[in-house]
This record gives structure tokens, sequence and C-alpha cells, in this order.
């Protein structure tokens, strides 16, 4: 029995909306995933029980096998999700962490110090989001709690510096990825002399939504401009509450292991020295091979590289190395067997929730909701408009798929198409316009892996750090719609980034007015 088209109907978008409604409602994520799978692929199914009992097992095999062999890159990302797990309980069985920690007591003086540390780690390690999310999160995290910032704090600090910073870095897989459609897109419309690389430069200063929300972040932290969930999220942490304890140990916390006494600095950057060295050399060393016999080029071994395999590889000879170093350190065989159980087991649930995120993604797929949502913008629209909607429509497929990657296959695709049709003058406008809403998306989304990846690297209940984030996705989307509005009526890159300056100036005039009056009014201090 084949499976039920669902291609250019409304319904394709009730398996992703059941999903993320029931997750924000009930905060029962595995639950809520499982619904949304179970309701998709009973409507796939044309209510079949037995034909959907058949494909739930088909689609958890297909996890692992896919009809040629395993599925590589879902046991690669889950296996290099594992080893980062391992390797941090092994680094704090060092006493690496804790070393770490003491060093940068001395350095870094206050919570907005601590931030600014992971602000900057972000900003460059930026070769792949899932990279940047476990790392910076492992290495950041000691210091925040030190320094009583709340979980959901640094999560949202890691999740606005991975996938925003990736998608605007042409050396990343992310830049890597975008680079390797619009090389096509460019071909079909004729523009032979524009390389791929070319394009997507003059497309990173037009990614409003990427450059307002790193601009916001950095303004929140400089300024503390907490509001609605996250400022009490922060007030929770300034009274020794690093997460909402209510709620159990989210995934990816401390592991309550035995530190050894003689623990170094160089116990925690030596191996994390030596995953950024491999994870880099290994993709370079991936691509080079699958280009053959092509001259070497940084940007074309980046564009075939098997970055999953690459990181998969890299964590593990990490953990090897550090595992030897432990023995040479004196720290017991039964500490060490310790810290294995306790890092492996402390991943699990981000796992388990990759694996549904994985799962509905295919069902999505299947349902062809992207190809719905895309449809939508095939009405007559107003030229000006095209940006914004095209912004709008990719924000929607991404937070509804959980993917980026997914909507700029799409999109991409579409948003050129309706730009030659209609002013060929905002081809790459339009076309950053789908980078900047499915980065926003993304964001938002309960189901998205970065999303999920940013809650594990800091430690973070995974819809806390949803719903604290999502207020400040939403003003860096507004000032990037401001941004789009302008563009499109005008054509002009600057003037549309000079407007988005001011608008985000405006809010966070109106943020700094707002803690300034909450703060008073806690005082019982009449402001002047």
């Amino acid at each position: 029995m084949a499976l039920v088209s669902y291609a250019d109907s409304a319904l394709s978008i009730l398996p992703p909306v059941i999903a993320i409604t029931l997750a924000i409602l009930s905060r029962r994520v595995l639950l809520s995933l499982g619904l949304g799978i179970l309701t998709g692929i009973l409507m796939l199914s044309d209510f079949s029980v037995s034909l959907t009992a058949a494909q739930l097992l088909e689609r958890t095999v297909a996890l692992v096998w896919d009809g040629d062999g395993l599925a590589s890159w879902n046991l690669y990302t889950i296996g290099f999700l594992l080893s980062m797990g391992l390797l941090m309980a092994l680094i704090s069985l060092s006493g690496g962490t804790r070393a770490f920690a003491q060093w940068a007591r001395s350095r870094l003086h206050s919570g907005k110090d601590a931030q600014l540390m992971t602000l900057f780690l972000g900003a460059i390690v930026f070769i792949d989001d899932y990279f940047n999310a476990l790392l910076v999160g492992n290495v950041a995290r000691p210091i925040t709690d030190q320094h009583g910032v709340s979980r959901e704090r640094l999560a949202y600090c890691i999740d606005s510096t991975s996938a925003p910073v990736c998608v605007m870095s042409p050396i990343s897989t992310w830049g890597a990825y975008i680079m390797s459609l619009l090389a096509s897109i460019l071909v079909t419309h004729g523009f032979e002399g524009m390389s791929a690389l070319s394009a997507f430069a003059q497309m990173i200063p037009m990614n409003l939504y990427a450059l307002s929300s790193v601009a916001l972040l950095l303004c929140v932290v400089m300024m503390d401009l907490d509001f609605g969930p996250m400022a009490k999220a922060q007030r929770r942490a300034a009274l020794g509450q690093r997460w909402d304890e209510s709620k159990g140990s989210p995934s990816g916390d401390e592991l309550g292991l035995p530190e050894a006494d003689n623990g170094k600095v160089i116990n925690l950057l030596g191996p994390l020295v030596l995953l950024v060295s491999l994870v880099v050399t290994l993709m370079l060393v991936s691509g080079s091979q699958s280009m053959g016999d092509v001259p070497f080029e940084l940007i074309g071994a980046l564009e075939n590289a098997d970055g999953s395999w690459a990181m998969f590889t890299s964590g593990w000879i990490t953990v090897g190395v550090t595992l030897i170093a432990l023995l040479l350190q004196g720290v017991s065989v039964e500490h060490i067997a310790m810290g294995v159980r306790k890092g492996l087991s402390s991943m699990l649930p981000a796992v388990y929730i990759l694996l549904m995120a994985w799962t509905i993604a295919g069902v999505i797929s299947d349902l062809q909701t992207g190809s719905y949502l895309a449809s939508l913008a095939a009405d007559t629209l107003p030229v000006f408009l095209v940006p914004v909607i095209i912004f709008a429509l990719s924000a929607f497929a991404a937070f509804s798929t959980g993917t980026s990657y997914g909507t700029f296959a799409i999109m991409l695709p579409i948003a050129a198409n309706m730009a030659m049709a209609l002013e060929p003058a905002l081809f790459l406008p339009t076309m950053a316009a789908v980078l900047a809403g499915g980065v926003f998306g993304d964001h938002c989304s309960p189901i998205s892996d970065t999303t999920i990846l940013s809650s594990t690297g800091s430690g973070c209940h995974h819809m806390d750090h949803v719903a604290t984030q999502l207020p400040y996705a939403l003003l860096a989307a507004v000032v990037a719609v401001c941004g789009y509005m302008v563009l499109g009526l005008t054509g002009s890159n600057a003037l549309a980034i000079v407007i988005s300056a001011m608008v985000l100036i405006s809010m966070v005039l109106v943020l700094r007015q707002y803690r300034f009056t909450t703060t008073m009014n806690k005082l019982d201090v009449t402001a002047p």
C-alpha cells in the first residue's frame, strides 16, 4: 500500500503543529514528538493500523540502516554526542575543569566577563554549529556557574553564536552546504560569471537576522537586558539555582565525579585543542579525497567534507588520548569506569530527543510540508514585499520542520525564481532572506537539532531554553523584517542596515528603561 500524498495540502502542517504546540504546553518534548510522529504516520498510512505499525518499524530501522548500509550521518552524529559526554567526564576526573575555573577566577571578575568569554569562544569556533554548541557549552559552563549566570542565559549565548555565526562563515559546514546549493542556482539563472563564494560573500551583509541576533545578544550581555522568562531565570540563578531544580537535572549537567587533586589547566585545554585540530584536519582530508584529482581548494574541500565522520573520528581519538593521559596521571581505573558510565548516560536524553527529531523530520518530508509552505509564496505579491515574505515563509518552514538545511534546499530555488520573475535586482537579497528566515525559525523551534544541542551543551532544560530565547529571537526578527522592508523598497543594503541598526538601538533603549524601572520598583524607589 502506497503512502497517501499530502502535496499542496494544509493538512501537511498538522503533525509539526501538534508536536510543537504540545511541547510548549506540556514541556514534555519526547511525548510531544512521539504524538507528532504518530499523527503523521497515521495520515500517511490512511489511518491503517497495520501499515502505521509497519511504517513505525521501518522508520526506526532507517535511523541506523538506510537500505544500502548504515545510516552513517545519524550514527556519526550520535557517536560524536556520546564522545563529548565521555570526554567532558574524563576532563572532570582529571581535575582540568576545576583548574580552569580557578585560573579563570583571577581573570574573569563577573558574570558579564564570563558571558563575553562565551561569546568570544562561540565566534571563533565557527566550523560547525553542533561542534560549537557542545564544545563551547562544556568549556564555559563551569565559569558561568561560578559567576551566577543562569543556564538559560548560557544556552542563549551559545545558540546565538553558533548558527548565526556559521551561516555567515564560508569556512564552515554551513557555508559549504549553502554554496553547494548556490552553485546550481547561479548556473540555472545565467550567472555563470558569479562564483558561489562571491554570491555567498555578498549575501553576508544581507543576512539581517543573523547580524541583528548577534548584535542584540551583545547588548543583552553588556547591559543585562533581561525581561520575560529570562529575567525570572536570572533572578533564580542569583539565588544559587542555575536551572529550575523542580524539573530535575538537565541533560549534560555535572556528573558528580571525583576530581584529581593534581589537575592542571592543560588537562582541559589539551584535549580541546587536540579535538579542534583533528576536526579541521579530518574535514579537509575527507573533502580533498572526495575532490579526486581536482587541485586542492579550501572552500572546495569544505564543500565536499564529511563533517559528521570528521567529528565522530576526532571525538573518539581525543577520548582515547585523554584516557591514556588519565592513567599516566594516576587516576584509578575504578574512577575512570565511573566517568565512562556517567559521561555516556549524561548524553542519552539528548540522543533520544535527536532520534525523535530526525524521525519527525522524515515524516514531515514525506508529507511535503516544506513544499506546501513554499507554494504559499507563489501568489502575486508587491515586489517590495518579496524579501519579507520569503523571510517569513522560510522561518515558518524551519520552525515547523526543525531544520535550516532542509529549508534552504526547498526555499533557495523558489526565492531565486520569484526574484528573477519579479525583480532581478532582488536576486541576492531574497536568497539572503531565506538564510535569515531559516536561522530564525531554527532558533525558535523546540524540534530543532541545534536548539536541542545548545540546551544540552549548556546543561539547561530544553523547553526552558526555548522559552527564554524566544522573546529575544522575535525582537531580532522584527529588526530583520524592518530591514528587508527597506531593502525591498529601495534596493539599498546600506540603508537597510542603517534602519535595522536604528530599530535595534530603539529596542535596546526601551529594554534598558524597562530594566531600570523594574529595578527601582523592587527597591521601592521612585525613578526621577
